[in-house]
């Protein structure tokens, strides 16, 4: 892959992103071959109030997609195979694949158990191709673990992440630096990898539907829109991103939010956001083998006013059950419900590793 990037402030990289497919649900398949071929939903299920944690692609094709109620995706879809997540399984098979990146580089960034940025600049087997490493990084990975893996490869982790989706399932893609500008002004807005949907919906708002709106915009235009974001937005419109693949990566706080499309005045409905948002957080704390001593949420209310509540547990914890709770006795102590809200978010912070020896399995049972 030629690095020569024609953005001057660019570094000379080749970073490749590598993420599973349809994670927990192929191993799940693998371990039990009567499911291969059927839709299975990996998650709470239908009776319970839960989550769905990821799905296969024969699951995906009825509109199930993670982080949906289990109850809506068994109307989605009643003949699925629903099954409680097996996080000891998926980690082996994620220590299986951690092994395989360590064999070409050292700088591994994981981002959960399914996916990581590796730096391959350099690394000078296959002559160098930064694709053809990636070509035999998922070869090996099929061959440790029978599991499909995609890869993107690019010159910067923006770029190299939107390429691993490109071309899913067990997918191959390559943006060159020649290729990086023009194939992002063509990219619609909700492909952005960190542009969610209330984001998106604001962009739309302001004539922004493709990289190439996002390109005319000035950066203080931008920072105007969306606050410090806006910087951010600006380099990835002419395909920036200098953000290091960073190998020792310490986590302080890990969090999950959602904007309304329209404000809420019902602490109920509040509620069962907090349920989501508080089930997401907890599967991410479990998945990087992480408990939280503090727990906040986050308010904005209709006039953009932010407010936190935060508690600090003796005990850390990463069951959503418990970070629920929490949250929802935390919002009796705001002004939400007597004035309507824009903006929930639940965040963990005072974060310590935690192996699963020493997780009460009560909590480990409570994820989702």
């Amino acid at each position: 892959m030629d690095t020569e990037n024609p953005d001057s402030t660019q570094e000379r990289r080749k970073i490749i992103h590598v993420d599973m497919d349809a994670f927990y649900a192929s191993v799940e398949q693998r371990d039990n071959p009567e499911y291969k071929g059927k839709p299975v939903v990996v998650g709470g299920t239908p009776e319970q109030r839960g989550v769905v944690a990821a799905c296969s692609y024969e699951a995906r094709k009825f509109g199930i997609h993670s982080a949906m109620p289990a109850a809506q995706a068994y109307k989605k879809c009643p003949k699925a195979i629903f099954l409680k997540p097996r996080f000891t399984a998926y980690r082996e098979v994620s220590a299986q694949i951690q092994d395989v990146f360590h064999q070409f580089t050292e700088l591994v960034e994981p981002l959960s158990l399914d996916e990581a940025y590796l730096d391959v600049t350099n690394n000078q087997e296959f002559s160098g191709s930064a694709t053809l490493i990636a070509k035999q990084i998922k070869k090996i990975i099929k061959e440790k673990t029978d599991l499909n893996a995609s890869a993107g490869i690019s010159y910067n982790k923006f770029l190299a992440k939107i390429a691993s989706d490109m071309d899913k399932p067990d997918g191959l893609f390559l943006i060159t630096p020649e290729q990086g500008p023009e194939f992002i002004k063509t990219l619609p807005i909700r492909k952005f990898h960190g542009i969610g949907k209330a984001t998106e919906k604001r962009m739309n708002a302001v004539g922004i539907h493709t990289g190439n709106d996002l390109l005319q915009k000035s950066l203080n235009e931008l920072v105007m829109k969306f606050g410090k974001a806006g910087h951010f937005y600006f380099d990835i419109a002419r395909g920036i991103d200098l953000r290091p693949v960073n190998n020792k990566r310490e986590r302080k706080s890990l969090g999950k939010e959602t904007t309304f499309s329209e404000d809420i005045g019902d602490t109920g409905e509040m509620f069962k956001v907090l349920d989501e948002l508080s089930n997401s957080v907890a599967r991410s704390l479990f998945e990087k083998q992480l408990v939280a001593k503090t727990i906040t949420l986050k308010v904005k209310y209709a006039d953009f006013e932010s407010i936190t509540r935060s508690r600090t547990i003796e005990k850390p914890t990463q069951s959503a059950s418990n970070i629920t709770k929490l949250v929802k006795e935390l919002l009796k102590d705001t002004e939400a419900g007597n004035r309507k809200v824009r903006l929930l978010g639940v965040s963990t912070s005072k974060l310590q590793e935690k192996g699963l020896k020493g997780i009460d399995k009560t909590e480990q049972m409570d994820l989702l």
